[in-house]
């Protein structure tokens, strides 16, 4: 239902905007951009799902794997406490946990490709144990909002940029993207636990966060003493070593159980087709309403709206160049990645506003992306609270971004 208010607003909205663009500015070109970006954002919604194909065949085939040779279960295992705890509705030893704990580690190491499809596999096998078909289980919004927090350790692809964009400590972000995503998943996991009615100060939640605190503590402080050449050696081969790692842990316990590993892959790697095919639809719906959203100028309005007020409370405006990244980023990926290169562009890569576009890049995931796709992929239509606690997380993301900016770039 959440979903159904915010695509019919998107229209709407730049309906309204393109009406008063037409009348009172003569601008008879926003229309005819308008219907062209339908056309355009209905391509790239059919191009990321057939793209998407051949990861999803591959890498659930390689979870079938997994899952038959017991890796699953070990995986399981080892997080089953703390699963526990923020996922009571899934049972001990469910392949949903190792699904799970594949995405999130995926995710914070910066390996979209391969978290995309363990995260699908996941809130498929969570699908399973929802009892009612078309609405999102507890489970599976707390799965979704931990994702849309989007939890990095090694921002690895927003370092990429400023390389190209010829930033003189391009790595100078890693610290910045690290604590304001902290911010933005601990936020995330609070309100979900709210909802859920979950007891945070538990010792076994508290155990599994101050380690990870102190995880992310040492991490810091070990990639704080290298310089930025070996930040980005570093961070890539250790990134691309662990996931072959997974892949090969995977194949020798299969064997050793005496499985067979190509029958297994061949297996789940025919899942990876129909659910590519079964995203399309959702993808679509929400990438056309994005697209006519930003192109009828009302994102550009919503910016310029928000320095105004600022600007009245005698707020300081500097960060505000920034912020189209930090909005687009719940609706589009993509797009705020464009948003990023462009304040680089405009602005300079070490400029104030081009690193803080780059720490909001980092920071959170893509919202309703997220939302479109792993719902989309198991026909779930009413997401109760999942957008509100996911747009929680993202503004909590932002916010600490934005103090975080000013803490370490100037302003």
């Amino acid at each position: 239902m959440v979903l159904n208010y915010i695509w019919v607003s998107f229209f709407l909205i730049a309906f309204v905007v393109g009406l008063i663009k037409l009348v009172f500015l003569g601008d008879t070109q926003v229309f005819s951009d308008m219907i062209a970006q339908t056309f355009t954002m209905s391509k790239v919604g059919f191009e990321i799902s057939l793209g998407l194909t051949g990861v999803l065949t591959l890498w659930l085939g390689i979870m079938k794997i997994g899952e038959k040779g017991g890796a699953i279960k070990i995986l399981s295992w080892f997080v089953r406490p703390f699963f526990q705890k923020l996922f009571p509705e899934v049972p001990k030893d469910h392949p949903a946990s190792g699904s799970m704990m594949m995405n999130f580690a995926a995710n914070m190491l910066g390996l979209d490709n391969a978290a995309t499809p363990m995260g699908l596999k996941a809130i498929g096998q969570l699908q399973e144990l929802n009892p009612k078909k078309d609405t999102a289980s507890n489970a599976q919004i707390m799965f979704l909002v931990l994702n849309t927090s989007g939890l990095t350790l090694i921002p690895i692809s927003v370092m990429v940029y400023r390389v190209k964009y010829e930033a003189l400590n391009p790595t100078d972000i890693f610290i910045p993207i690290l604590l304001a995503t902290f911010f933005s998943t601990l936020a995330g996991l609070v309100s979900v636990a709210f909802f859920q009615k979950i007891n945070l100060l538990n010792k076994v939640i508290l155990a599994y966060l101050g380690s990870l605190s102190l995880i992310v503590g040492l991490t810091i402080f070990g990639f704080s003493r290298l310089n930025q050449g070996q930040i980005a050696t570093v961070s890539s081969v250790v990134s691309n070593l662990l996931l072959f790692s997974i892949i090969a842990g995977f194949i020798i316990l299969a064997l050793i159980k005496k499985i067979n590993v190509y029958e297994s892959f061949i297996e789940g790697a025919k899942e990876g087709f129909t659910t590519a095919i079964r995203i399309i639809p959702y993808l679509v719906a929400i990438l056309v309403a994005i697209g006519v959203f930003r192109v009828s100028g009302a994102m550009d309005a919503l910016i310029e709206g928000i320095k105004f007020v600022l600007t009245s409370l005698s707020i300081d405006t500097s960060f505000v160049e920034a912020l189209p990244t930090a909005l687009m980023k719940p609706l589009s990926g993509s797009g705020a990645r464009g948003m990023m290169v462009d304040a680089m562009q405009t602005y300079g890569a070490d400029s104030f506003v081009g690193k803080l576009a780059c720490t909001f890049q980092g920071s959170t995931d893509t919202t309703f992306y997220v939302i479109a796709v792993y719902f989309g992929s198991v026909a779930i239509r009413k997401t109760r609270y999942a957008v509100t606690c996911g747009l929680i997380a993202d503004a909590a993301g932002i916010i600490a971004a934005i103090f975080i900016g000013y803490l370490f770039y100037g302003g």
